[in-house]
């Protein structure tokens, strides 16, 4: 039981340090990785119709 509430208290000691972004960071980055996924996804798709139509097409 001790070693947990050591654990805790170590835990709770290093998150003290750890520098949170701001509120400005955490909204850029969140546009950046939906931006991103929505260009991967794109990407994805086109790839996807060109492989149907080309196997569709050869096996078809």
């Amino acid at each position: 039981m001790e070693s947990i509430l050591s654990f805790i208290r170590e835990a709770k000691a290093e998150l003290k340090k750890v520098s949170w972004p701001g509120k400005k960071q955490v909204w850029y980055s969140t546009l950046v990785v939906i931006a991103f996924s929505l260009f991967v996804s794109a990407y994805l798709g086109l790839i996807d119709l060109a492989l149907t139509g080309v196997f569709s097409k050869v096996f078809g």
